[in-house]
């Protein structure tokens, strides 16, 4: 909500002092727990490269931490792990790799009878393809090159945008490849991800994020695909709040806080174990 303006100034002329403004992202932060650069600027009326400067000096006081277009409450994130580099896919693919089995066995589940199915790029996503391989009758779309090399011999359609690729992750980004993916609609969407806190879902990487908002907005059913180990841990960009998806897909029951804040945001979550 834009703050109040005191009624000696007109709405047209008045400009919020740095004081002030930082008096707003703090009470944003604090009812929210993250807040994007965009929509601070305009609720405050003032440049993105002022609430940029108001960001670095609140976070060299401890009140927050940045990340990609925003920041995030350091209070409510004090147990979490920032993670700053993205590992390589391989290693990514090792870790953890019965629980991401048991995750996309699950996912693969939920898929049958699927028309149309968005997979994101990912270690998981890569695994849940693989279940995928009796999936004729759909239509999958994804923007990894990997996924799609993978099920080229094994479906009856695999469709890849166009566009500029991640070398070692092997993903397909940028502009065309967002506008070709925004104007389809998907039975179900699959969705990879680095962290989750009580503030949403993270992604290492702004080249992929903008597509797994797409898979987000044009999906009937929104799947988030997350180990137990990424529970508490954030990176560089945020991708979406808890109430951007419907189903997460995990190996362990989320921490207590993660736990409240996914059911405050009807998020169902579906645990699976080594036995299942």
């Amino acid at each position: 909500m834009p703050i109040r303006l005191p009624e000696r100034h007109s709405s047209a002329g008045f400009r919020p002092l740095a004081q002030q403004r930082h008096i707003h992202i703090l009470s944003k932060l604090a009812s929210v727990g993250t807040v994007q650069v965009g929509m601070l600027a305009r609720d405050l009326r003032v440049s993105e490269m002022t609430i940029r400067r108001d960001l670095v000096d609140l976070e060299k006081e401890g009140r927050l931490t940045r990340i990609h277009g925003g920041a995030v409450d350091t209070g409510k994130h004090r147990r979490t792990v920032i993670d700053r580099d993205e590992p390589l896919f391989e290693a990514r693919l090792q870790r953890q790799y019965e629980a991401k089995q048991r995750i996309a066995a699950a996912a693969a589940r939920l898929a049958a009878g699927c028309k149309t199915i968005a997979l994101d790029v990912g270690s998981t996503t890569l695994l849940l393809a693989r279940q995928l391989h009796g999936e004729s009758q759909a239509k999958i779309f994804t923007n990894s090159v990997r996924i799609a090399a993978d099920l080229a011999a094994h479906t009856a359609e695999v469709y890849l945008p166009g566009g500029r690729m991640r070398r070692d992750e092997m993903s397909i980004g940028g502009r065309t490849a967002v506008e070709q993916f925004q104007d389809l609609w998907f039975d179900i969407a699959f969705v990879g991800v680095s962290g989750m806190t009580t503030s949403g879902i993270f992604d290492y990487s702004f080249e992929d994020v903008d597509m797994k908002r797409v898979y987000l907005r044009r999906s009937s059913m929104k799947v988030v695909l997350c180990d137990a180990s990424k529970f508490e841990r954030m990176s560089l960009v945020h991708i979406a709040p808890l109430d951007g998806f419907d189903i997460l897909i995990t190996d362990a029951a989320p921490p207590p806080q993660i736990a409240k804040a996914l059911a405050d945001a009807n998020v169902r979550v579906d645990i699976v174990t080594d036995t299942d």
